[in-house]
């Protein structure tokens, strides 16, 4: 799909407001923000990179996150601060026949600026663009044990999906949970509006 970008309807960059009053830029990742997406995975805290599907700390692993979006299988949204990278949002898909209809989302925001609503209007972001291309459902992964991440989600409509036991193998060697939640996006009301309207 590399003429992916060429069918969104979302215009950046754009401005939104912090619950705390910041204002914060929503853009689309560039090959040129590689560098500055690698500082800032690893100024992340060891538990936020547990479970993520890749290393992004690794240069490799970047390189090839740059070459899904130049690819059209990857979307991500950065969300700035006065040029400082503060937390991005991803909507992956492929063409696969039978899965072409299902993107999921991975959502991450740095440690000071979370319970600010990022996480959510980050995940709105990925629910519009998932709309302008075609997608039917989106999907989400994470540890049983991210009650966080788990009520963000369950707060914009997603439902568990599954619970696959002792999945998943943290760095101390332990087995965890992990949950599958998904959102049908047929149908899908205005989740801007339902985000800027909750108290």
């Amino acid at each position: 799909m590399p003429e992916a970008r060429l069918a969104l309807r979302r215009i950046y960059p754009l401005e939104i407001r912090a619950k705390d009053g910041r204002t914060i830029t929503l853009r689309l990742m560039e090959a040129s923000d590689r560098d500055e997406l690698l500082a800032f995975a690893r100024s992340l805290p060891h538990d936020d990179l547990l479970f993520l599907h890749i290393d992004i700390t690794l240069p490799e692993v970047m390189e090839q996150w740059v070459r899904d979006i130049e690819e059209g299988r990857t979307i991500t949204v950065l969300a700035e601060e006065g040029g400082k990278l503060t937390g991005y949002g991803s909507l992956h898909y492929n063409e696969v026949l039978w899965t072409g209809h299902v993107g999921e989302i991975r959502v991450l925001v740095g440690p000071d600026y979370r319970r600010l609503g990022l996480g959510s209007r980050l995940a709105s972001e990925l629910f519009a663009l998932s709309k302008d291309l075609g997608l039917k459902k989106i999907m989400v992964q994470m540890t049983s044990d991210q009650k966080g991440a788990r009520v963000t989600f369950e707060h914009l409509g997603f439902r568990p999906e599954a619970l696959l036991t002792d999945f998943v193998l943290d760095r101390e060697g332990k087995t965890r949970d992990l949950l599958m939640m998904s959102y049908d996006i047929a149908g899908l009301t205005d989740i801007e509006d339902v985000i800027k309207d909750r108290p």
